[in-house]
């Protein structure tokens, strides 16, 4: 396990990457020993470091929900992060946003659902049942996820392993909303879909099924990991169920356009 300083420091790196837009090397490669634990404590130290500049958090995110992005990572659990007032932008329907692309270092693009709670969520025992009934409202939910840390290796082309990406605040970087809020309990929510199209052409679809058959049952599963932590989802918090689209890079002048059917469109530009 890593000491105090080694968190403090590493936290540090990632702090001066955001900053600068430089990618920092693979941790796991420069500490072989690293563990999952060390990797949240990183992710924590960094999100203090956040805090301590007037940051404000706001909610969660899962990340690795699918089990191909499991097995490609070597582990059998999803992964998960911290929102921060600073990574929120809201669309107007009808109206195409525009995101700065220097508020990223190499964003790509996620298609999810969001959770907006209620009541407070307290693992370790949290259903998903407890999860819907908590819920005020889902909606549909963009991901930006970056890499502050390099995702293959400058000079053995090596992926990144789950240590790194967990360090680094689960790879997440921005969230977008604004289009339509639906009642959990009366939605079928493993039935809601999305179409994303990247500069007029579709990149991707999929269903919220492909988010361990029910958006809600990784909720529960954060709320039961966080408990050991002494941590909690909290009334008014957003949180992210996970992609259920594979990544899609964006560059500057992109546009995306995530069309959730009945659910509206999230459309948006790196400028």
């Amino acid at each position: 396990m890593f000491d105090s300083a080694q968190i403090a420091q590493l936290a540090a790196e990632l702090q001066h990457s955001q900053k600068t837009r430089q990618q920092v090397e693979h941790f796991s490669k420069r500490f072989p020993g690293m563990s999952v634990e060390d990797g949240y404590r990183i992710s924590r130290a960094w999100v203090a470091l956040q805090l301590a500049e007037g940051r404000q958090v706001i909610g969660h995110k899962i990340g690795l929900t699918s089990r191909a992005m499991q097995q490609a990572s070597q582990i059998d659990e999803p992964d998960y992060g911290t929102l921060l007032d600073n990574m929120l932008y809201t669309c107007t329907p009808g109206h195409v946003l525009n995101i700065a692309f220097t508020d990223f270092v190499v964003p790509r693009v996620e298609v999810e659902l969001a959770f907006v709670l209620k009541k407070d969520l307290q693992g370790p025992d949290v259903t998903a049942d407890q999860v819907l009934a908590a819920t005020e409202y889902v909606t549909p939910a963009i991901e930006i996820i970056d890499s502050r840390i390099e995702q293959f290796d400058r000079h053995t082309k090596v992926m990144r392993k789950v240590f790194d990406t967990i360090s680094d605040n689960a790879a997440n970087a921005g969230i977008v909303v604004g289009a339509e809020k639906v009642d959990p309990l009366t939605t079928n929510l493993p039935w809601c879909g999305a179409i994303l199209k990247l500069n007029g052409v579709v990149e991707e679809t999929g269903l919220a099924a492909g988010v361990q058959g029910h958006p809600a049952v990784g909720i529960a599963w954060l709320a039961n990991k966080l408990a050991p932590w002494g941590e909690h989802l909290k009334a008014g918090q957003i949180v992210l169920a996970g992609s259920f689209t594979k990544p899609v890079p964006a560059n500057r002048g992109d546009v995306f356009d995530a069309d959730y059917g009945p659910l509206g469109r999230l459309q948006f530009k790196f400028n």
